[in-house]
């Protein structure tokens, strides 16, 4: 982590005095669960060895170590890890509607605004309703669907924009994600790649989301453009999944209508002096986010919880290099993906293959924790 991205005022939320945060740092004993609460920090790996545990029990006032001001603390010497360790980490694609709509319109009438318009307004009234609202799954998405056919526009991202099925996926296997300033990786044979800036819902072992926090969910567009079934190479390698910089948790002040109302701001900054700035406003979302946890409830379980990407309206299309072939990642690009209430995520970008290696997994961590005295029944602790 660089120096400007490990003062904590550069990526603690606005009003992180009154935030309640919980996070992982990197100690010389090993991955280790913090809160910090009224502005201070404090190490809990007595109470709950692990973030799933926390989060399965009173995180807010799980007893603790006191490390100190929060703002003072030296994340260079222990630097944040991914706030979230045995938990799942799904996501949910193409979840604005409008966005996926718009683009399937925009490729129709190649650049002319106002036979983009005319295009809307045939659907509208053949929708019987404005095509920007439509809830995905209702009767109105139906006869959508069935005018977006017979024009020859429909397509397999239409079908999760505005069906009765968000497309739910598996981002990242469990601790492998990385944190806030740690390096993202993109696969070093892709050509066409981009951030996906997100907000992500952490949700316990009921199913109940208990807080949220950021992810860049990092994507190949060349490698899912050619087919829908390279999904998992496009999304998963190793270092695409960055999430932090905590995971702030819900209460009176910061509630689920803060996440539906985020505002996610991303900048990319790169070595050859480019910059790419961009946005995305989650009350544009189709799904509300307990539906996406629903959905991805229906018929599964997740014992330790899980964290679940919301999805982005945000898609890269200022040129780069060439004029007309758009944005794509270049090793160096320093990207940071920020909300006000959630604080900043910062990333440097590198390939998947020099990026640092997944090599602490599961059982590293459970002998780890049983070496340091953790795992021993609460009562014995």
């Amino acid at each position: 982590m660089g120096d400007a991205a490990s003062r904590p005022t550069a990526f603690l939320p606005e009003d992180w005095q009154a935030a309640t945060l919980v996070g992982r740092i990197e100690t010389p004993a090993g991955p280790t669960p913090v809160v910090g609460r009224d502005g201070r920090l404090f190490d809990v790996s007595g109470a709950a060895p692990t973030v799933s545990d926390l989060l399965n029990s009173d995180a807010a006032t799980a007893p603790g170590r006191d490390l100190g001001p929060i703002d003072a603390f030296d994340f260079a010497a222990q630097p944040l890890l991914a706030p979230v360790d045995l938990q799942c980490v799904k996501a949910a694609g193409v979840t604005f509607a409008v966005s996926a709509v718009e683009r399937v319109i925009e490729e129709r009438a190649r650049g002319d605004a106002a036979r983009a318009e005319a295009i809307r307004a045939d659907l509208r009234d053949r929708v019987g309703a404005d095509i920007r609202s439509v809830t995905p799954g209702s009767p109105e998405a139906a006869k959508l669907k069935a005018a977006l056919i017979a024009d020859g526009l429909w397509s397999q991202y239409l079908e999760v924009a505005i069906g009765p099925d968000a497309e739910i996926f598996t981002k990242a296997p469990v601790l492998s994600a990385v944190g806030h300033g740690a390096q993202v990786g993109i696969r070093s044979d892709s050509a066409w790649n981009n951030p996906e800036p997100e907000v992500v819902l952490v949700c316990d072992r009921a199913g109940r989301a208990v807080g949220a926090t950021l992810g860049n969910d990092v994507n190949l567009r060349d490698f899912e453009g050619r087919s829908a079934l390279l999904l998992g190479k496009a999304k998963d390698n190793n270092a695409s999944c960055a999430l932090g910089p905590f995971i702030r948790l819900f209460d009176e002040g910061f509630t689920l209508d803060d996440v539906r109302r985020a505002r996610v701001d991303l900048v990319i900054e790169g070595r050859d002096n480019y910059r790419l700035e961009g946005v995305s406003s989650m009350d544009q979302i189709s799904r509300d986010p307990l539906e996406l946890v629903r959905q991805a409830l229906s018929e599964h379980q997740y014992p330790d919880g899980f964290a679940l990407f919301l999805g982005t309206l945000f898609a890269p299309t200022q040129d780069r290099d060439v004029a007309g072939q758009g944005f794509t990642h270049k090793v160096g690009d320093v990207v940071r993906v920020s909300s006000p209430r959630l604080g900043t995520l910062e990333n440097e970008v590198t390939t998947s293959k020099a990026a640092a290696p997944w090599s602490f997994g599961v059982g590293d961590l459970m002998r780890n924790l049983a070496g340091r005295g953790l795992l021993l029944p609460q009562a014995a602790q």
